[in-house]
């Protein structure tokens, strides 16, 4: 085993990581000599599927059986992943997933966890689930979060910015989720009813609660104090005054004031939300600092005034990741991602419902 440190994704330079030497820098029972150490792989699986385009090879990293978690409904097994891919690359041909992070855990069950932020740049020259072909121009993140086993991805949460992707496509959100809803209506679908047990679950108060002291426990106590104990204004407890980051829509913030006022219609928006942490992820940043990764689910009603217009009343679900920056204590930087336009999809449904 080579004294070579475990590679950190955030400070390594894409040509390292893509030509890392072929000792192994961690035990990986079950994984291919080929990978050093479980970021490479997750990494080097992303860049010959996405990058060199070997799309089949998702046959072989991801498990027959593989349930792939959306806020807009789940997808199951390697060959939908192989199809959505192919899809995906007629819409947007020259999409790159430039790797900006992978913070990861071990699992006490032998596997392993990643949580890898992606931003992709790429045109859109085909029909999209969006609507026809723009010919824009886009920028988004994604972040998924990836339970691995004996070379295979056998669970995933996938999280992306189609807020941000809609708008820079040139589409209405609004519309765009009014559309989705009445297809889905009119297949017998419907987001809301599919979410209710995540509803429930996130309801009965089954959080996560990291090791005090942790990087982890910072980030988990700012959303629980944020959303659980509806404190808008205990950004400036957590957050560096210096604090930058970005959020749905394309959002880029700075400052705890800015943060507190894009998170100020999202309460507004839902009185009564409640947020569960699902899974942790903590390793080193740089010095004392720390990068963190949190799995979370929010359920509540919109039932006031906020970013989503009038209140209908819906029973919603949100399944998001956020990545941190821990420095001296405080929170530097903030990454947060979920499918807002999949939330606006469960607002209209549940208007088309109950309009008949």
């Amino acid at each position: 085993m080579t004294s070579r440190p475990i590679t950190h994704v955030a400070t390594t330079d894409i040509s390292d990581m893509m030509n890392p030497g072929t000792e192994r820098r961690m035990p990986l029972p079950g994984f291919d000599d080929e990978f050093v150490d479980f970021p490479h792989y997750i990494i080097r699986i992303t860049d010959r599927i996405w990058h060199d385009r070997e799309v089949e090879l998702c046959l072989k990293w991801y498990s027959e059986d593989c349930a792939i978690h959306t806020l807009g409904g789940d997808i199951v097994g390697a060959q939908t992943v192989v199809d959505n891919t192919w899809a995906t690359l007629a819409a947007f041909p020259d999409r790159r997933l430039d790797a900006d992070n992978v913070i990861w855990s071990r699992e006490e069950d032998g596997a392993f966890y990643s949580s890898h932020l992606i931003t992709s740049k790429m045109t859109n020259l085909g029909a999209s689930d969006f609507g026809p072909a723009t010919g824009s121009r886009v920028r988004v993140q994604t972040i998924a979060d990836c339970l691995c086993r004996d070379n295979r991805i056998v669970e995933e949460w996938l999280v992306r910015d189609n807020l941000a992707l809609v708008r820079q496509l040139g589409f209405n959100p609004d519309e765009i989720a009014r559309k989705r809803a009445s297809a889905a209506r009119d297949r017998g679908q419907d987001l809301v009813a599919f979410h209710a047990g995540n509803r429930a679950r996130v309801l009965s108060g089954d959080s996560i609660r990291p090791a005090p002291g942790s990087g982890a426990a910072i980030a988990a106590g700012m959303l629980q104090s944020v959303w659980s104990e509806k404190r808008a204004g205990a950004a400036a407890d957590f957050y560096d005054f210096r604090v930058g980051g970005s959020y749905p829509g394309g959002e880029s913030l700075y400052g705890p004031d800015e943060v507190a006022a894009w998170l100020a219609p999202m309460l507004g928006s839902f009185p009564d939300a409640q947020l569960c942490v699902d899974h942790v992820a903590e390793i080193p940043y740089l010095g004392e600092a720390r990068d963190v990764a949190l799995r979370w689910s929010l359920a509540g009603t919109h039932t006031g005034h906020g970013r989503y217009g009038d209140p209908t009343g819906a029973p919603v679900y949100i399944l998001g990741v956020s990545h941190f920056r821990i420095m001296n204590g405080r929170i530097r930087e903030e990454t947060v991602v979920f499918d807002d336009l999949a939330l606006r999809q469960q607002i209209e449904g549940w208007r088309l419902n109950q309009s008949g």
